[in-house]
């Protein structure tokens, strides 16, 4: 067996992710390494975050033929997790195929008694088939046993949403995430892009969520000679919305005061121009952070209008004189739990009081901040997860504290109907991260 197989990595890679590696810097080192072609670093891919997307239900399964779990290795049962999700969530790999490379698997990593157990098992997978889920007897277990989801999101989502929407978030988190993609205005017309996307074989179609938007279908935007030219960038749908509300003007002089990566930091910096004054100050708290920053700007061919500091943003009196700016975007740290259909480990390693840290954390942070905005101007907060300690409780402290500031309705350039002042975008609304935005003007 080659050392380049893609479901021999795949069992490598999500070993070392279960014992503390992030899943995407994991992924990509691997696929940097090795020397697969396009079709099996998508098989890689696939089984990599269809593992940990669907853990605690593969979990489940597995138990049920284990006589006793905790004296499994643990790349042992990561074996058994991929040869589970390809027979029953993979319609497409012959159940032959997945048996001997699982066996051959087994027998390349560990000895001879370890193929044999392998071999019994998925035997007896095959034979009995997968336990049901109407077996669990709690309802809330077995909710986070069926969708993957820690206990506790479920029963905040319950509080805030009801049953109904919980439901149907749950459904929507595991199905595949799209390819989005933000058209660079600085360099290529949307409709060129487009054209110029599906002469290079791209499916392509315009998001019904974000103007920048398009949607691509059949290979990896990463690929494209558009994207490394800076002709466009890759970013979620719903990550364009909160700098589509801003309405920026060439010579406007922007605050992003929590930048990295950088995909809304460049999106601000291709509406300003130079030679009106127009320039971003992109913060963030980390100096290796903003290198990506940088990197991006440069690629987009933006660095022009566009500066790094590394700065806490709940410190930046030093920095920054009252009244500075005029529009300052927040896109500020979270816990993320928006984004758990293209990031499923967030569902796991999260807990209820991170939620509560961060909340602290985000009111400092726009505390601190909201100073340096000039009067009339507008002050953008957003966030990636979907729970109202971090949205508009936060929004909520902040106006009760800043009675010069007041909530106006959030407005995109699709003008998306939504009936209350602030925008909420929920991961089974569009299929896409889910995101909240808020439109705040100092008066």
């Amino acid at each position: 067996m080659s050392k380049d197989n893609p479901r021999l990595l795949a069992v490598k890679t999500l070993n070392k992710i279960s014992n503390g590696s992030y899943s995407n810097l994991q992924l990509n080192q691997v696929i940097e390494h090795s020397d697969l072609d396009s079709r099996d670093i998508s098989l890689l891919t696939n089984i990599v975050y269809g593992v940990i997307q669907h853990r605690l239900t593969l979990e489940y399964y597995l138990n049920s033929f284990l006589k006793n779990p905790k004296k499994v290795n643990s790349w042992v049962k990561e074996l058994l997790y991929t040869s589970i999700y390809q027979m029953y969530y993979l319609n497409k790999i012959p159940e032959r195929a997945i048996f001997n490379e699982s066996i051959k698997i087994a027998k390349k990593l560990g000895h001879d008694g370890i193929r044999r157990m392998v071999t019994g098992t998925l035997h007896q997978i095959q034979r009995n088939g997968l336990p049901s889920f109407n077996e669990i007897k709690d309802p809330m277990r077995k909710l986070s046993i069926e969708y993957s989801v820690s206990p506790w999101i479920i029963e905040e989502l319950n509080q805030q949403v009801g049953n109904q929407k919980t439901i149907s978030i749950l459904e929507s988190i595991n199905k595949p995430s799209k390819q989005s993609v933000r058209f660079n205005s600085k360099l290529i017309d949307k409709s060129v892009l487009s054209n110029e996307l599906q002469s290079e074989g791209y499916g392509v179609k315009n998001s019904s969520l974000a103007k920048s938007g398009l949607i691509l279908t059949d290979k990896s935007a990463s690929y494209s000679d558009l994207f490394k030219t800076g002709k466009m960038t890759i970013q979620d749908e719903s990550a364009m919305l909160p700098v589509e509300s801003m309405d920026i003007k060439p010579h406007y002089q922007i605050l992003d005061a929590c930048s990295a990566p950088g995909g809304k930091t460049t999106q601000i910096a291709e509406k300003l121009d130079s030679n009106q004054g127009g320039h971003v100050f992109a913060l963030d708290l980390h100096e290796k952070r903003l290198k990506q920053v940088e990197k991006n700007a440069k690629r987009l061919g933006v660095s022009d209008v566009l500066s790094t500091e590394a700065c806490d943003a709940r410190k930046i009196d030093s920095l920054y004189k009252d009244e500075q700016f005029d529009q300052i975007l927040i896109d500020a740290p979270c816990s993320g739990i928006g984004l758990i259909r293209r990031k499923p480990e967030i569902r796991y390693e999260k807990q209820l009081s991170d939620v509560n840290h961060l909340s602290n954390i985000q009111l400092d942070i726009l505390n601190s901040v909201a100073p340096k905005l000039k009067s009339g101007g507008k002050l953008v907060y957003s966030t990636c997860t979907i729970l109202n300690q971090e949205n508009i409780d936060v929004i909520d402290k902040f106006l009760s504290l800043n009675s010069d500031f007041e909530l106006v309705t959030t407005k995109t350039l699709l003008d998306l109907k939504n009936n209350d002042k602030y925008l909420k975008i929920y991961p089974d609304d569009y299929e896409s991260d889910g995101f909240f935005v808020y439109n705040l003007i100092k008066k």
